[in-house]
């Protein structure tokens, strides 16, 4: 009966001892970097791009007399005014301090797109040829680089999404082309006239409300809306063809110019995550 019981624990020994002999005869650990997991935020430098569609509009269509011998209808009026829809895509180089602040510059070209106002005056007392309704009819096109410096508040993130709402101030460079004037009297006679394309600086400024996704590490991207105020955009000197030296001469503006944008963009940022070591395995210990 005892060596039956010896015989029985040198048995046991021995299947013990075998993954331990194994483990012994098994080649070092080697200890290998492996990617970063993916966080939630990156500090640094980083490049921009966007590309959208504004929905635009203006206040006013106002004018500026230019030759005071001329008189301009009292009874004068705008009816009408209207501006296509631009495409428009832009670039950009930023700055993210926190996770909660980040700045960039960005410049934009803006498509160039028609534009359309209708004026009228009546009566023989306001000029009017016939003594009815005359029209005058102005079409032109305006097209604009936009140049911001802009501040962005970061929300929080949430599943990789970033909430955040910004504001940015700069210049806008506009431009009128092809600027024309159609006159329509009630008497069936017209008159036209035409300026030379003018373009000027104004100051510009927007707010933006969107949300970023987290990609990677490395690139976010973006879907936001924002508002664009392009300031007052002026028409070149409208000649009044065959008038004479007390023809109308004048000027017209596009008060107020304001675009509500709608843009999809990315930010891939500079910074390199760090290199990821997992947890090394607790050590195999031998016993015996």
């Amino acid at each position: 009966m005892f060596s039956m019981r010896v015989l029985a624990i040198a048995g046991m020994a021995a299947v013990l001892s075998i993954p331990a002999a194994r483990a012994a005869d098994l080649p070092p650990i080697i200890q290998q970097a492996m990617p970063a997991p993916v966080d939630d935020f990156a500090s640094g430098w980083y490049l921009r791009g966007d590309v959208g569609i504004g929905i635009q509009d203006y206040r006013s269509f106002g004018h500026t007399q230019t030759n005071a011998a001329f008189v301009w209808p009292a009874s004068w009026n705008i009816q009408q005014k209207e501006i296509k829809d631009p495409a428009f895509v832009g670039v950009g180089i930023g700055y993210q301090f926190n996770n909660w602040l980040r700045f960039d510059v960005t410049g934009e070209y803006r498509q160039r797109v028609p534009f359309l106002a209708t004026g009228n005056y009546s009566g023989a007392a306001d000029f009017c040829a016939g003594g009815g309704q005359c029209f005058d009819v102005y079409n032109g096109n305006h097209g604009a680089a936009v140049f911001l410096a802009n501040a962005y508040f970061d929300l929080g993130t949430w599943w990789r999404v970033t909430p955040f709402i910004g504001a940015g101030i700069g210049t806008a460079y506009n431009q009128v082309t092809g600027f024309w004037d159609l006159g329509l009297n009630s008497d069936g006679t017209t008159g036209r006239g035409f300026a030379r394309d003018y373009s000027s600086w104004n100051m510009a400024w927007a707010l933006y409300a969107g949300l970023s996704f987290n990609v990677t590490h490395n690139l976010k991207l973006e879907a936001a809306y924002r508002y664009l105020n392009m300031g007052d955009v002026r028409t070149g000197i409208v000649d009044c063809v065959g008038c004479g030296a007390n023809g109308p001469l004048a000027y017209y503006t596009l008060k107020e110019l304001q675009s509500h944008d709608f843009k999809l963009g990315f930010r891939y940022m500079f910074s390199q995550p760090e290199p990821y070591f997992p947890p090394e395995p607790a050590p195999l210990v031998r016993k015996g």
